[in-house]
């Protein structure tokens, strides 16, 4: 398999866990901190690349014994004081300060960015070493535990849940623990003025001032979730948490267990309802099932898409089958140049990706008929929670459930250019 993106990641390892200490200064942007990898090796290693920005090094060290280093061009390459045999593990602590600066990439920066007041992370696909080490790949999912020190009149968000938080002269450290799984790119930290409502079982992080706004545009967040567990399957995380940026924001960013959206998506109309409905259906796909490789990415964006048909018609909006049918008319018109199983990076989040996934299973679903086809939603969740996923494997899984016929129907959506 070809990667989109032969830079980053090193398949001669895995991390088993990540922990994370950062001390940040909003005012300046600086950040000083240790990342603590528990590795494995995958081969014989003598030695290990990490993915990793633009910061000063203080120094390596494996096991607790230093370790040389090099770290130049996006790598920072460990050379390891013995070698580590299959299987094999072994703790690797980077120590760093510096400016975290977003990586640069065809789609704008990626990853840590400074807000008028505070900072979010928005790294997907490759933003992630703009903040720390990492083996950048969403093929190498680890535990993550995150501990942000800031000053006292900002709130901390990250991945999972609060476990501790604590005052010392002036500044707050929040820890935070995810136990499931994670790829890199949905590792996130969330720092503003931020006031926390509670709705529908939902933490919402938000402007003082937007309060109202933000409980009403997402007050039926717990109805989404009813849908969509009764679609999709339980839940795949102890918690969520949606954050509402003061600073606008082109789109929303999806991270594990968390949405981050601009003050530009509140409008106090839920207006932009389409969206978190999005983005709490990548909870299951994108986060809970993440892609082995980025070219099979409509696995996340056009069954998020699709979620958006399932709310509209539940909420009576428009049912899938008209949304279906205006993609359809919408796509017909556009050239017919584009693999959805394959679509390259250029085009890696162009529309198509996201309708003509949707447009996929609800063919599926035609032909299947609705209680086999989220039957096969279901038991897809299930037997991938907390893993990866592939194109090859949701087509060997249709297979299981359907008839002869739904595999090549399934095949020219995923790998003709023209529409069938």
């Amino acid at each position: 398999m070809t990667s989109y993106f032969p830079s980053h990641g090193d398949i001669r390892y895995g991390v088993a866990q990540y922990d994370l200490t950062l001390k940040y200064r909003v005012s300046t942007n600086w950040l000083d901190a240790t990342a603590l990898l528990s590795v494995i090796a995958h081969e014989p290693l003598t030695g290990l690349d990490l993915d990793f920005g633009q910061f000063r090094v203080a120094g390596v060290t494996v096991d607790g014994v230093s370790a040389r280093y090099t770290h130049r061009d996006g790598k920072l390459r460990v050379s390891l004081p013995w070698t580590l045999h299959v299987g094999a593990t072994a703790a690797v602590e980077v120590r760093y300060t510096g400016s975290p600066k977003p990586v640069r990439s065809v789609w704008g920066g990626l990853g840590w960015e400074e807000l008028t007041d505070g900072a979010l992370v928005a790294s997907q696909p490759i933003g992630a070493p703009s903040w720390f080490p990492c083996n950048d790949q969403p093929g190498d999912k680890a535990p993550y535990r995150i501990t942000v020190t800031t000053a006292s009149p900002y709130q901390v968000i990250a991945n999972g849940l609060l476990v501790h938080k604590y005052r010392s002269a002036g500044t707050t450290t929040w820890v935070y623990e995810q136990p499931e799984p994670m790829a890199s790119y949905l590792a996130s930290v969330q720092i503003g003025r931020y006031q926390f409502s509670d709705v529908g079982g939902t933490r919402l992080a938000h402007p003082p001032r937007l309060g109202a706004r933000a409980r009403h545009d997402f007050g039926r967040q717990d109805q989404m979730m009813t849908l969509f567990v009764d679609r999709f399957g339980p839940y795949p995380f102890a918690g969520g948490t949606v954050v509402v940026a003061d600073d606008d924001l082109d789109i929303p960013i999806e991270a594990q267990g968390m949405a981050i959206f601009g003050r530009n998506h509140v409008d106090g109309r839920r207006g932009h309802e389409r969206l978190v409905a999005h983005e709490l259906a990548h909870q299951w796909f994108g986060n809970s099932l993440t892609v082995a490789s980025w070219q099979d990415i409509w696995l996340h964006e056009g069954f998020a898409t699709y979620a958006e048909w399932l709310w509209s018609q539940a909420s009576g909006g428009p049912t899938a089958d008209e949304l279906a049918a205006r993609w359809r008319r919408r796509l017909e018109i556009l050239p017919q140049d584009f693999v959805l199983g394959d679509p390259g990076t250029a085009l890696l989040f162009d529309d198509r990706v996201y309708k003509r996934g949707a447009l996929t299973l609800h063919a599926v679903r035609r032909k299947l008929g609705d209680q086999a086809f989220f039957l096969v939603l279901r038991a897809w969740t299930d037997t991938h929670r907390h893993g990866n996923v592939t194109t090859d494997a949701f087509v060997a899984h249709v297979g299981r459930y359907a008839e002869p016929s739904v595999v090549p129907l399934l095949c020219s959506w995923l790998y003709d250019k023209p529409l069938p």
